[in-house]
């Protein structure tokens, strides 16, 4: 039976947790653990940040939560002036939700009521890229190209067409890595002419993926190319951010990095740290205007959208991260970081690759770095480093099925932007041994 969630670990048997500091987590037996991924690349600013709990707990005594179509407020609009101002002007609006599924899902939905409102209706269809994951909603579910998570719903998802990851280390046939990006274009745009470009309303890719690939930052010059693909065809380009956004890569947006601004963007885990569940969805301005103009509304949201007490806590975040210099010091030291685990995994022959961008590192595990030959499925090799290196106070993420849906083994480390230079070496010595007794096993 496949998990459903890639933790490796049975729901039955956890631990309860207890309470949280800085980078650690202890349980009810007082078990330390060190956050060494921020439990699913979330927690930024890592547990229990004195200002951002005095954020909250403000804002739950003047009031928890004000239905966003009746009231706006204080840390509503804050927060989206900040986010217009992180992001460079790049955005209008912002549509906010509870998580990362809720802000792809409207990141759709806002697509698709783009091209209604221009009266083509036709455009309806999808295409996203092979080793992606967008969320658990099924309009999420149906653009990821993740097989183990997709298997039980197939026959209920959205028809969607998928392109090849961009992965340097797994490139496709006949490809170099001189050729990749040209490739890549290419196919979006073959794709695009083969379904029909009257038909196409977005292509959804992540800018780093992230669960399905393992920290797979997408090659220099990609985004630009496929955005001028996009534009050629009136397609719009929805970038998925919602685990490598919100600072995690050493800028705000991903995509900053490669000088792109989508036309819609997914945002959340980070956003708020994991105080509380918040989600976004940034929307450009050639995207809002026919909307805005036919229909005066965005078509989506939920009854918790904007919820007063998230704003708080992802303002408070946000100020902080500003305010400490956060993502100057996960440019800087996430290139040391990555070194220093590099070098601390180099006798091992099964680490085929470490990669990444700023506090998102993935480690690939193979049979040998020659062959990139993946471990068979059974194996189960990173949930096997995972459990050991969870014995030993570590909290890593295992992943499965990167190379083909089945096998495929990696580790992502994503550390809160504040964890401190000893943190970052405990989380390097640990994982290397939790990686030595699996490989010895």
């Amino acid at each position: 039976m496949t998990r459903a969630k890639p933790s490796g670990f049975g729901i039955e048997n956890l631990p309860k947790i207890a309470r949280g500091a800085g980078s650690y987590l202890y349980d009810d037996t007082g078990k330390r653990y060190l956050d060494g991924s921020g439990g699913p690349a979330v927690f930024s600013l890592g547990h229990a940040h004195p200002e951002v709990n005095a954020a909250i707990s403000a804002q739950l005594d003047a009031i928890a939560y004000g239905y966003r179509y009746l009231f706006t407020s204080t840390p509503l609009e804050e927060l989206t002036a900040a986010l217009r101002r992180v992001t460079g002007g790049g955005f209008k609006d912002v549509v906010y939700g509870g998580d990362g599924s809720e802000a792809v899902e409207s990141a759709l939905k806002v697509a698709l009521q783009h091209f209604a409102a221009r009266g083509l209706m036709k455009k309806r269809h999808f295409i996203a890229r092979q080793r992606s994951w967008h969320g658990d909603t099924l309009g999420a579910l149906s653009i990821s190209g993740f097989a183990a998570r997709r298997r039980a719903f197939e026959g209920s998802l959205l028809d969607v067409s998928f392109v090849s990851a961009a992965n340097a280390y797994r490139l496709p046939e006949g490809c170099t890595a001189a050729t990749l990006v040209e490739h890549l274009a290419r196919e979006l745009e073959q794709r695009i002419l083969a379904v029909g470009p009257d038909s196409v309303a977005a292509f959804v890719f992540e800018p780093i993926v992230g669960a399905a690939g393992g920290v797979v930052p997408a090659p220099p010059g990609y985004a630009a190319a496929v955005q001028a693909i996009c534009r050629k065809h009136d397609v719009l380009m929805i970038a998925d951010e919602v685990m490598c956004g919100a600072g995690r890569s050493g800028t705000w947006c991903a995509l900053e990095h490669d000088g792109v601004v989508p036309d819609i963007l997914a945002i959340a885990k980070g956003l708020a740290g994991g105080y509380i569940p918040l989600g976004a969805t940034l929307i450009g301005a050639a995207v809002a205007a026919p909307i805005m103009s036919e229909h005066g509304a965005y078509m989506t949201g939920h009854t918790f959208s904007g919820h007063t007490a998230a704003c708080a806590a992802g303002l408070a975040v946000q100020k902080i991260i500003e305010r400490d210099g956060l993502l100057e010091r996960i440019r800087t030291t996430g290139a040391s970081f990555q070194s220093a685990l590099r070098a601390a995994l180099a006798d091992f022959d099964e680490v085929g690759d470490v990669r990444g961008r700023g506090f998102f590192v993935g480690v690939e595990l193979v049979r040998s770095r020659a062959t990139r030959e993946p471990f068979e499925a059974e194996r189960g090799l990173s949930f096997d480093i995972g459990r050991r290196a969870f014995a030993d106070g570590l909290i890593c993420y295992p992943c499965s099925g990167n190379v083909d849906g089945s096998r495929g083994d990696t580790i992502i480390l994503a550390p809160p932007y504040n964890a401190s230079d000893a943190e970052l070496e405990e989380i390097i010595a640990k994982l290397a041994a939790a990686t030595a007794a699996a490989l010895a096993a």
